[in-house]
């Protein structure tokens, strides 16, 4: 059951459910549900919002650019 959890997450990204959502969508009791959640958060797979839904943890690796001074061209 948990490998399938991971598996919806990760399947689709920006997914945020409630308990209520997570224990519908899974068919889930609220024991079982609450256990699973509460794993996946400890392990870092997944954050509570503020409004206590449950969303993946995603690491975004930032781009690096090259900043380069433009090149200046002689007005007319």
């Amino acid at each position: 059951m948990l490998r399938r959890v991971q598996g919806e997450f990760l399947e689709m990204p920006g997914l945020r459910l409630t308990q209520p959502q997570a224990r519908k969508l899974w068919g889930m009791d609220e024991a079982l549900c609450n256990a699973l959640l509460g794993a996946l958060v400890d392990a870092k797979f997944l954050f509570r919002t503020r409004d206590g839904a449950f969303m993946r943890v995603e690491s975004a690796v930032p781009v690096k650019t090259t900043l380069r001074p433009r090149k200046k061209t002689a007005v007319a």
